[in-house]
């Protein structure tokens, strides 16, 4: 019987339609972009229309303001390391303000500049996964250079309100960037009503390649380029540009785009099955994250009575692909710094697990997992 894939936020399988046209940008476009002759050209050409369409799908004012980066961390470290060193030359405060669950790529991106001598605050989600705009603006300095707080988080799923935290940034000055790498084509990202001045995003969650990102940049926003050599991306990101790579992400961003008004309750209906099926069959089950708005396919169970570790490795012996919601050091299970920051206590017989469903997960598939993992955790919980 098949392996049952249920890890869709850690990194999506490249869809069929995206390896088409990815290899046709390579065999079609072998041109350096900034070469002048006619394989340059054709080359930018095929890149540019890459740029635009990403762009209009997230609501970007001019086609300038995508940058095309190397994955996600690469954007996040740039927006934060770049836009905050920028601001504070031009005169803005060295703080920072930034959510306590962020992913690592910001949240030690920020350690680089506390390093640096910049004051950084971390704002802390209340238990249901939410960070309240209004303890952001209880954090902020009357010359705060950069707020950062992701619009999706990537172990609980919980969305946090953009728009509202972007205009407490702004009331005194600061830039606001907001990593997308969850969100982007799951649910409406738009930069403009977010409210946003940058947002990162990858190209492995939206089942692109691996290798591919964007930083969207708002016309003004001050900027400290993290790459430098040849200038290409307008000055903003150095490196010769992977045309093949542009053409993927924007393909892969399309097909969610169009596929998204169907495609998002399929995968919510899936998501609530998992929870409620198991929570019938195993009984003491924590939902994290459930009182906050989620991502439609991504949940986080904590599961009494079972060690973690040896659950995700049931389950991948059974054929299940998921996450566990600790990291294993030394031996011992720790809960990872997001369940940490709403509450969760360390505990060595509570399991959690991060499971996520995507465009390939069957009503089947999610059958056969529930019945699985019900048999696992009782029988790790009679040992």
């Amino acid at each position: 019987m098949r392996r049952v894939y249920l890890d869709y936020a850690a990194t999506t399988p490249v869809d069929p339609r995206v390896i088409e046209a990815t290899a046709e940008a390579l065999a079609l476009w072998p041109g350096n972009p900034s070469s002048l002759y006619a394989e340059g050209r054709e080359a930018r050409a095929a890149l540019e229309k890459a740029r635009a369409d990403v762009a209009r799908s997230i609501g970007a004012a001019h086609p300038d303001e995508v940058v095309f980066c190397g994955s996600g961390t690469e954007s996040d470290n740039a927006a934060v390391l770049g836009i905050a060193r920028k601001a504070v030359a031009a005169g803005r405060e060295p703080h920072v303000v930034v959510s306590a669950f962020e992913h690592h790529a910001v949240l030690e991106a920020a350690e680089s500049l506390a390093r640096e001598g910049y004051a950084v605050d971390l704002v802390a989600p209340d238990p249901h996964g939410r960070i309240d705009p209004a303890a952001i603006g209880a954090a902020l300095r009357e010359r705060t250079a950069l707020v950062s707080v992701m619009h999706a988080n990537n172990e609980i799923g919980t969305v946090q309100d953009i728009r509202a935290i972007a205009e407490a940034a702004h009331a005194c000055g600061a830039y606001m960037h907001t990593d997308a790498a969850q969100s982007l084509g799951k649910i409406d990202v738009d930069v403009r009503a977010l409210g946003c001045d940058a947002l990162s995003a990858a190209g492995h969650k939206i089942y692109a390649p691996k290798g591919t990102g964007i930083l969207y940049l708002r016309k003004g926003t001050p900027f400290a380029p993290l790459l430098r050599g040849g200038g290409q991306e307008g000055g903003l990101r150095s490196g010769t540009q992977s045309v093949a790579g542009a053409v993927g992400f924007a393909t892969a961003l399309k097909i969610m785009d169009e596929d998204r008004p169907a495609e998002m309750p399929r995968l919510a209906g899936l998501r609530d099955t998992i929870e409620r099926e198991i929570a019938t069959r195993v009984g003491s089950l924590t939902v994290h994250g459930s009182g906050a708005t989620r991502l439609p396919h991504l949940t986080n169970l904590g599961i009494a009575g079972c060690d973690g570790q040896s659950l995700l490795l049931h389950l991948d012996e059974a054929g299940f692909s998921v996450s566990a919601g600790s990291a294993c050091s030394s031996g011992s299970a720790q809960v990872s710094h997001v369940l940490r920051a709403i509450g969760v206590a360390d505990r060595t017989d509570e399991a959690s697990l991060r499971i996520t469903v995507g465009r390939w997960t069957t009503a089947e598939d999610v059958d056969r997992f529930v019945e699985a993992a019900a048999a696992i955790i009782e029988t790790l919980r009679s040992r």
